[in-house]
């Protein structure tokens, strides 16, 4: 049953590393957002590779890539289109905006104003656009990559929680290692290499991957870790605000497609360990006395982690 989704998370992966060099945990995080129909941030510094994953990512599924740079002058219009006049047909006439695509990546989200940032995110969880009472279906596939730059914060809108809960996943690239640094350059020598990404899949087959997704079996010993783990977090002392329901569903659903991913039909320990952090972290507000200390929630899952009592059965 879930071979085909393992075979096609092994062509995506293949065609994105042409590119996107020396991050295979990165693509798997980034693949598993595709197959659950969510959306991942990406926190990290300029120059790492973010439009290139996202790029690559829409091409190798034969979809439409747009690229929103965010800037706080940044109408809602801007996002999701408008309807504009037409004289010959005396009618008004929707043209959309660049979140009509497969693959939209919304760079530095965080210094959009707080209202352009909520009609993204209400399209982002709607998967619609309403304009004017008419109602806009966006396109499936439908992933949007979010960017934020942690190092500069002068003149940018921090996300609120309740926005963060949006996203699926939260991922940091990191700089790559010494080999990944010279294969980077040899790839770019002569020409960019997404240019050159051919589609490996077709949107359809993504679509019923992700359907195929849902049926992983998760046992209940399975079930009951990844409950525990994240009702944990609203128990411990240096969280002020733990994980919510949303986040319990996207836990659930992400470790159905990571094992998906790897070729199994059912779920392992190992995949919410895998998928915990990404998962939780960017939900969970730290108490005061927790960030005086220099705690980082990625660090208290952790700690959860090693805690949470391990099932040994697994199916």
């Amino acid at each position: 049953m879930v071979t085909p989704v393992a075979d096609l998370g092994a062509r995506l992966a293949a065609t994105i590393t042409r590119a996107f060099i020396g991050q295979p945990a990165v693509i798997e995080l980034v693949l598993v957002a595709l197959l659950c129909e969510g959306h991942v941030l990406i926190d990290d510094v300029p120059g790492v590779g973010k439009t290139t994953l996202a790029r690559a990512l829409a091409r190798a599924i034969g979809g439409q890539f747009r690229r929103l740079q965010c800037t706080p002058d940044l109408l809602p219009s801007d996002i999701t289109g408008l309807k504009v006049y037409d004289q010959r047909s005396s009618d008004f006439v929707f043209h959309p905006g660049p979140i009509f695509s497969n693959v939209l990546l919304a760079d530095e989200l965080n210094r959009a104003t707080p209202r352009t940032q909520a009609a993204l995110l209400e399209a982002m969880q709607e998967r619609q656009v309403s304009i004017e009472g008419q109602t806009f279906p966006l396109p499936r596939p439908f992933l949007v990559i979010a960017t934020q730059n942690p190092v500069e914060l002068e003149g940018t809108f921090p996300l609120p929680e309740a926005q963060l809960d949006r996203f699926l996943l939260r991922v940091r690239l990191g700089y790559p290692d010494r080999a990944a640094e010279d294969a980077l350059l040899t790839r770019f020598q002569d020409a960019d290499p997404v240019a050159a990404i051919e589609p490996v899949a077709a949107l359809e087959e993504v679509v019923a991957a992700a359907r195929t997704c849902r049926l992983v079996a998760v046992s209940d010993d399975v079930r009951g870790y990844l409950l525990d783990l994240v009702r944990a977090t609203r128990a411990h002392e240096a969280i002020r605000l733990g994980a919510s329901p949303r986040a319990t569903l996207a836990l659930f659903q992400s470790v159905q497609a990571r094992a998906a991913l790897q070729g199994r039909d059912y779920v392992i320990p190992d995949d919410v360990k895998a998928l915990a952090i990404p998962v939780l972290s960017h939900r969970l507000i730290l108490s005061p006395e927790a960030q005086l200390r220099g705690r980082d929630a990625e660090q208290i899952v952790a700690e959860l982690l090693e805690t949470m009592p391990v099932p040994v059965e697994s199916r």
